[in-house]
């Protein structure tokens, strides 16, 4: 029950993310960068029709596409998004927050970012065009944030016909900083940094890692391809914080050691996603 009610909760600050994107940020610039939300305010536009009535209908349609596609549990997460997003579109006052139509369009799309990454972190979406992303995902394995990009995409055209270029060219943009923002959360939120050493001191080094880094070692069998003498390398996976330290024990020991550092976006297992304390 308690995690179920954290995911409702997170669903529903998502939701009022989101809504306030569009209703402070996006949508007073006139800036449809794609999704129900930018198709609703295409068609306020065209037809004088009230935002949310139109994402209401929207979402109408989508929730029958997720029971379909999608299933029982997304369907019921899906149902409660799709049913609160007209609601806070409704009620979040239709403001303009910032004049500056690119700091509002930036602004904008980050929140809607990391609105839709929190939703789909949890399996839940506000309904509209994050449903088909779900799908393919699902289906075809394609990646949410690519799936967004070509589902928005199509709203950007229409926004083209409705609005001026230079909103076109807005909704590009917002387009291509929401998708970068949900990929870096999707893929970067977890970054480490995996070390390679190869040192004559490579026991005195490990022993240093243990006792003062507090990270496990592994050793490597290898060999030098000039001279074919047997060395050891080690490998070694880190938090950023940790990495200075790292570098000041290698430094310590050999100077004239060689390292390989490399950015990994996700690490999983003992010392990180694994608490053996806990089973």
């Amino acid at each position: 029950m308690w995690k179920w009610t954290q995911k409702i909760a997170a669903i529903v600050f998502a939701i009022a993310l989101m809504s306030v994107g569009v209703n402070m940020f996006l949508g007073p610039h006139t800036i449809a960068a794609g999704g129900l939300t930018g198709l609703s305010i295409i068609l306020e536009r065209l037809t004088g029709l009230d935002r949310s009535v139109v994402i209401l209908i929207g979402n109408a349609i989508v929730i029958v596409c997720t029971w379909v596609f999608l299933g029982k549990e997304v369907f019921v997460k899906t149902v409660i998004g799709a049913s609160l997003l007209p609601l806070m579109i409704a009620v979040i006052p239709q403001v303009t927050l910032v004049e500056d139509v690119m700091l509002s369009m930036i602004f904008g799309s980050v929140l809607f970012g990391v609105a839709v990454s929190i939703l789909y972190h949890f399996k839940a979406s506000s309904g509209g065009t994050a449903v088909p992303p779900l799908i393919l995902k699902k289906h075809f394995n394609l990646n949410t944030s690519v799936g967004l990009f070509v589902t928005d995409g199509i709203v950007v055209v229409l926004c083209l016909l409705v609005f001026s270029v230079e909103s076109f060219l807005y909704a590009v943009l917002s387009i291509f900083i929401t998708s970068a923002v949900m990929h870096y959360i999707e893929t970067g939120m977890n970054r480490k940094k995996m070390v390679f050493i190869i040192s004559d001191q490579s026991d005195a080094i490990t022993g240093d890692i243990h006792s003062q880094v507090g990270r496990g070692v592994t050793m490597i069998p290898a060999v030098g391809a000039y001279k074919q003498n047997p060395v050891r390398m080690l490998m070694v996976t880190l938090g950023a914080r940790d990495y200075r330290q790292l570098v000041g024990i290698v430094n310590k020991h050999d100077k004239e050691a060689f390292m390989i550092t490399d950015t990994v976006s996700d690490v999983h297992g003992r010392g990180f996603t694994y608490d053996p304390g806990s089973v």
